[in-house]
């Protein structure tokens, strides 16, 4: 199973430099997990930068994966996550979400370069 970070779902959807890079992992829709704070995240993102309908678009993407929410054993993981490896609170959580699931985060956030369990790809 995989795990997209938002900053690797921003560079699929507005076909960055490295959108070569998630897209596989993206449109495999089988092997995917997304976390509730994904959502959030991208929505917040896309309805500040285009509008609401393309917010729900993308969001409707999104849910052709399987949806993970925050149930208190993340979060409760995620805290120690935060507090262990110094991670902010969103991806603490969506670091939390991926190991729960035995996923594989996939990201261009140097937050989660060292981590275990993260294919990460350095940001052009």
């Amino acid at each position: 199973m995989n795990l997209v970070d938002s900053s690797g779902w921003l560079e699929y959807l507005t076909d960055g430099k490295n959108a070569k890079f998630f897209a596989p992992v993206i449109e495999n829709t089988d092997e995917l997990i997304v976390s509730v704070i994904n959502i959030y995240e991208l929505y917040k993102k896309v309805i500040i930068e285009k509008d609401e309908n393309a917010a729900i678009q993308v969001i409707s993407l999104m849910q052709q994966a399987k949806v993970i929410d925050v149930t208190p054993s993340i979060a409760i993981q995620a805290a120690k996550f935060s507090h262990e490896f110094n991670l902010p609170m969103a991806d603490s959580i969506i670091y939390t979400t991926a190991r729960m699931y035995d996923s594989t985060v996939w990201t261009q956030d140097i937050d989660f370069k060292n981590l275990d369990g993260v294919k990460y790809y350095k940001k052009n």
